[in-house]
This record gives C-alpha cells, structure tokens and sequence, in this order.
C-alpha cells in the first residue's frame, strides 16, 4: 500500500477539530466571563477580518518566514509554500492545515475574531494590519501586471 493509499489520520483529525472547537469555546466563555460583546462588529470589521484572515493564511501557509511553522510537518526543506506534508498520524494532520491556506485561515479567521473580543485594542490593530497587508498584496500585484501589460504594449 502506497503513502497515497493510507488511510487518512482520522483521529488526528479529530483531535485537531476538538482543539479548534475548545479554544474557540474558551474564547466565547473568556469573552463572556469579561462582559465583551461581540455583537458590536460592523459590516466594515467583517471585510477587514476577511481580508486580515487571507493575509494571514497565505503568510502561514506560504512565507519563508513562516517556513519555521511548516519545516517539522512536511517533506524536504520548508521554503516558500507548495510542500508537502509528512505521511502518518498528528505530524500529517499538522502538515496538512498548515500548507492549506483555507484551513489555516479558518483558524488565523477564529484567532483574530477572537483577539478582537479578548483584547480588542490589539485584536483591532492586528486584524486592521493584516488587512491592509491584504489590500497592499492585491495593489501590488494589479500594478505588476498592469505595468508588464503596458510594457507588451510599447514593445509592439
């Protein structure tokens, strides 16, 4: 049987999905034992907590200088996103939401919401940070391409 053929580490899993569920709940209870309300977010905070949780993702997920994060759960040197992760028990598990953008951006989505709740001066100002980080990515990346565009313009 091939590592492709393995059954998926569905305790793992499971013990991932427990973690997530109980630090969430305990977020909740904290949140709540402190008399934070979390009903106060606007329209304009959920776009920024968007955008915040896709810079976050892409940085855990991607970034060399996330690498460290990655570099115990996949094969080869962690380096710049697109690894692969370990085969076998926790170390997969942990390898595979580490290298999925949209499964570290659920929990980089719960973490920040929930900083914005336990701490809100700093949950605020790192949700807003890495929302702008999001909207500086997405101008780069338009400018990049506009500009080679007009480059194969004048070229022609």
């Amino acid at each position: 049987m091939s590592a492709f053929e393995e059954r998926p580490p569905y305790g793992s899993y499971a013990q991932i999905m427990g973690t997530f569920a109980s630090l969430l709940a305990t977020a909740g209870a904290l949140g709540r034992l402190l008399d934070r309300d979390p009903q106060c977010q606007t329209s304009l905070d959920f776009a920024v907590l968007a955008a915040a949780s896709f810079k976050a993702a892409r940085t855990l997920s991607h970034d060399e200088v996330t690498s460290f994060i990655r570099q115990p759960f996949v094969r080869g040197h962690a380096h710049s996103g697109g690894e692969e992760p370990v085969s076998g028990g926790m170390e997969q598990a942990i390898g595979e939401l580490v290298t999925c953008t949209r499964c570290i951006g659920t929990w980089a989505a719960a973490g920040l919401a929930s900083t914005q709740i336990l701490a809100p001066r700093f949950g605020r100002l790192l949700t807003w940070s890495l929302g702008a980080a999001a909207v500086n990515d997405f101008l780069q990346a338009g400018f990049a391409a506009l500009s080679a565009r007009a480059n194969e313009v004048k070229a022609s």
